[in-house]
């Protein structure tokens, strides 16, 4: 049995302003004692299918199953079993400590009170904020919130955790302790199941275990971050930066250049392009002197997640 099975399932959403089509014949699988990643930009899809997989949602049509429970008739079943936590939301009652608010939330779940305050001491400690347990939950940082959130998703001890951007918005330090806590629950039971949404490629490459790409609501690749890395690995991954600003569509008709992003930088345009022979660089550096700008940065580089985001889909993963 799969933690998580997903067949042709579409998500229909229906307004004011016509029909959306959230997901588009999604198919996966994600085993048992994985990190699964479901990385892509905002608005592809990842919020919509992790809302189906945790109950909260109904696929228009298609089949989802959750350990081995069919999402739209077993839900019941499926919710004692798994828990999620997103980023950047703002949850807890803000009268209450941190531990106060956990404990309430174990509560719920029928955890016995004296263990739920052995797990909420243990939670802390491997998070690092034991300091604010007896903090009010209004005065707590982003980062001192989201960690208290973190904790109370996993005190449930869940067979499936959902994590729907769990570090969006957070400092360097706060996403590396959650990033170590998470890999680290699931090195201490290998039947735990992570399924992570992101649009950090950096996240998604150092914590999964396979990656599915996710744009306008259809699964454009999924396999391992390094066989994904090879769909590019022939290709030249280059960045450059470029001033003035300039137009840029006449890249496209150079023969050899695959795809290419471009975002405004202060004083000019960054560039990231991909490009399937090197005489297409040649070109492209040609065409900017031609049209009076300069470049006062260029690289090769090591293919990466993004790259395989532009060369599939022809836009950036943020």
């Amino acid at each position: 049995m799969q933690a998580i099975e997903v067949r042709d399932v579409w998500r229909i959403f229906k307004g004011k302003d016509g029909v959306v089509e959230a997901l588009k014949g999604v198919n996966l699988e994600v085993k048992k004692g994985e990190i699964f990643g479901l990385l892509g930009p905002n608005g592809a899809g990842k919020t919509t299918l992790i809302r189906i997989l945790t109950t909260l949602l109904l696929p228009t049509r298609g089949e989802a199953y959750v350990l081995g429970h069919d999402v739209t008739k077993e839900e019941n079943k499926i919710r004692p079993l798994i828990n999620m936590v997103s980023g950047g939301e703002y949850s807890g009652y803000g009268l209450l400590t941190v531990q106060e608010n956990i404990w309430m939330f174990s509560q719920l779940y029928g955890i016995p009170s004296q263990e739920a305050k052995k797990k909420i001491k243990k939670l802390a400690e491997e998070l690092g904020f034991e300091n604010i347990l007896k903090k009010k939950v209004r005065t707590l940082s982003t980062g001192q919130r989201q960690k208290m959130n973190i904790a109370r998703g996993f005190i449930t001890d869940p067979q499936i955790i959902f994590l729907d951007e769990p570090t969006l918005g957070l400092d360097v330090e706060v996403a590396r302790d959650i990033r170590n806590f998470i890999k680290m629950w699931i090195m201490e039971n290998p039947d735990r199941t992570v399924f992570l949404t992101t649009h950090y490629m950096h996240e998604a490459e150092i914590m999964c275990d396979r990656i599915a790409i996710i744009n306008y609501g259809k699964i454009v690749a999924i396999d391992t971050p390094e066989n994904l890395k090879k769909m590019v690995g022939k290709e030249y991954a280059l960045i450059m930066n470029v001033q003035p600003k300039i137009e840029l569509g006449w890249i496209n008709d150079i023969d050899g250049v695959i795809n290419y992003l471009a975002k405004d930088v202060e004083g000019g345009i960054k560039i990231r392009m991909i490009a399937s022979k090197e005489e297409a660089i040649g070109e492209v550096v040609e065409g900017i002197l031609k049209r009076n700008a300069k470049i006062v940065y260029l690289n090769k580089e090591e293919p990466t997640l993004e790259d395989v985001f532009l060369k599939l889909t022809g836009r950036g993963l943020e």
